[in-house]
């Protein structure tokens, strides 16, 4: 399978340093005490995966992985849109036409947690960023039954017109509700003339009093698992079709 492409609208930039020995379960320790470059309301890993949403850099000591995965996702009709799943969550695909939507829906077996991704849907022309994450936003909440007040803890909207008459918008919100967190950000492009709009979308919400945790050993080594290079060229000793270095028992077939 050649390079994966589907986070190039977000342009992620990572700094992998050097790890140590009191690093937590995926190596990175230089995030505990993260403070982020654009939103003072949030520290350690949420920061930082607010940051990362944000197409800023962050101080990881490694890729991040996940511990344990129990099969794998693979999207009927964008075989790139695949990977290993976490244990105790299950996969949805989504795919309308009528929209030309893909995507997938990832959700913890207790339904507490949930990381969605949309890497292209298109919406019409004149609906702005703010419209559509609010439609994301009321999604989640009616996902987990919620309807009282919400804190929003950051928020970043920006635009950015390009050659040929081609805009770009991007919009995040990170916001607390009842007990639960939720990261919600809308990546648009619009083009002159057209009457629709292409658009991206990503929600990652959890217990709020783990969503320092989720970050680390879900919604990042999720993410990353969309930007290895040539995943077709990895090492895969027992040929179970996951590659080593997300296997939980590289040498035993009938473990992945």
């Amino acid at each position: 399978m050649k390079s994966l492409k589907l986070f190039s609208f977000i342009s992620l930039t990572i700094l992998i340093v050097s790890c140590s020995s009191d690093s937590d379960g995926n190596g990175n320790n230089k995030l505990a005490n993260f403070q982020s470059k654009i939103c003072n309301t949030v520290t350690g890993p949420t920061a930082a995966y607010w940051d990362y949403a944000n197409a800023m850099t962050i101080p990881l000591t490694q890729v991040p992985i996940l511990k344990n995965t129990n099969g794998q996702f693979i999207h009927s009709q964008l075989p790139y849109l695949g990977f290993p799943l976490p244990q105790g969550y299950n996969a949805t695909e989504i795919t309308i036409p009528q929209t030309q939507t893909i995507g997938v829906n990832v959700i913890r077996n207790d339904n507490a947690v949930v990381w969605r991704y949309v890497p292209s849907t298109t919406v019409p022309a004149n609906l702005s960023v703010n419209d559509i994450i609010a439609t994301e936003i009321n999604q989640m909440f009616n996902f987990y039954g919620f309807s009282g007040n919400f804190n929003v803890l950051c928020t970043q909207t920006k635009s950015a017109n390009q050659s040929g008459g081609i805009v770009t918008e991007f919009t995040a919100r990170l916001i607390q509700f009842g007990n639960f967190t939720g990261l919600v950000w809308i990546n648009a492009t619009r083009v002159q003339g057209l009457a629709t709009s292409f658009v991206s979308i990503s929600v990652s919400s959890g217990p709020t009093n783990e969503y320092n945790n989720l970050v680390m050993e879900t919604f990042l080594p999720l993410s990353f698992q969309l930007l290895v290079n040539d995943r077709d060229t990895l090492s895969d000793r027992d040929g179970d079709g996951t590659p080593d270095i997300y296997d939980r028992e590289p040498d035993n077939p009938k473990v992945q």
